[in-house]
């Protein structure tokens, strides 16, 4: 299963899966789209509509279960850009929950509707996609809330499926798209990097990213029986580069034991603050 299968690095994914000899459902919320690509790629079929609709995502895993007997891998490739010049000034509530919608929602209703399946069957992989932008550095509010989101709720349930056979990983790709292209885009990436959000290396790496078939033998790699004993982990495909986020840990900055000293002044934490 494929959502956000229909173009753009879901599509490539989409692509390479039914190569390697898969049974795809593609998905998309365009119905013309849908169409277009379930015909473009062998074994595969189609189902049009947004799967952050709970009616959506368990059709679509019935579709899936339906038409091949089964339900191995969940691939989650949908996303929806933030609006131009976006910001925490500027955005919308409605805007702001239409974004978490579209990545958060779509990857907790299909994740949902996929994960007792694959607990009864014995096994199955999860591939969610997130973005450099939950980092904060491209700006926006609900995109990278979205994708930090995301990457916290597939942590959540690689550690509760581990037992289950099931895995659950995180890609962040970098690839030319519908989103990452375009004079709008260019001259967005062109001012985080005037405003120093942005180094000069990553604004070259954004504005010449290369075409989503680079990405999407990470993901192919994350479905498969080789990664069986990989789960729980953040990756990235950007072009020629394949990386992992480490996982966060704390560095402590001070310590005393309660059972015997005083809370903290806000000297002191002041202090250990600028000391570490």
């Amino acid at each position: 299963m494929v959502v956000g299968g229909t173009r753009g690095v879901g599509l490539a994914v989409a692509e390479l899966l039914a190569e390697q000899g898969a049974g795809v459902v593609v998905n998309g919320r365009a119905a013309d789209a849908v169409s277009e690509a379930a015909q473009r790629i062998p074994n595969a079929v189609g189902v049009a509509g947004s799967p952050a609709e709970p009616e959506v995502a368990d059709a679509l895993i019935d579709k899936c279960v339906g038409e091949f007997g089964r339900i191995d891998i969940l691939i989650n490739c949908a996303g929806t850009a933030e609006p131009p010049g976006s910001s925490i000034l500027t955005v919308s509530s409605a805007q702001f929950h239409d974004l978490l919608d579209a990545h958060l929602g779509t990857v907790f209703e299909t994740c949902r509707a996929v994960a007792p399946r694959m607990v009864a069957q014995g096994g199955g992989a999860i591939v969610n996609t997130s973005s450099f932008a939950f980092l904060g550095d491209y700006g926006g509010t609900g995109y990278p809330a979205g994708k930090g989101a995301v990457n916290a709720l597939t942590m959540a349930i690689a550690a509760e499926l581990k037992e289950h056979g099931v895995r659950a990983n995180v890609v962040c790709p970098g690839a030319k798209t519908r989103l990452s292209t375009g004079q709008e885009y260019e001259a967005h990436i062109a001012e985080l990097n005037r405003r120093g959000l942005l180094d000069d290396v990553s604004m070259q790496g954004a504005l010449d990213a290369a075409p989503p078939a680079y990405v999407a033998p990470t993901y192919a790699y994350l479905a498969s029986d080789l990664a069986k004993d990989v789960t729980g982990q953040i990756f990235i495909a950007a072009g020629g580069f394949v990386g992992r986020f480490d996982r966060p840990a704390p560095t402590v900055l001070a310590f005393r034991d309660h059972n015997d000293s005083p809370p903290w002044t806000v000297a002191e934490i002041h202090g250990a603050i600028h000391a570490g």
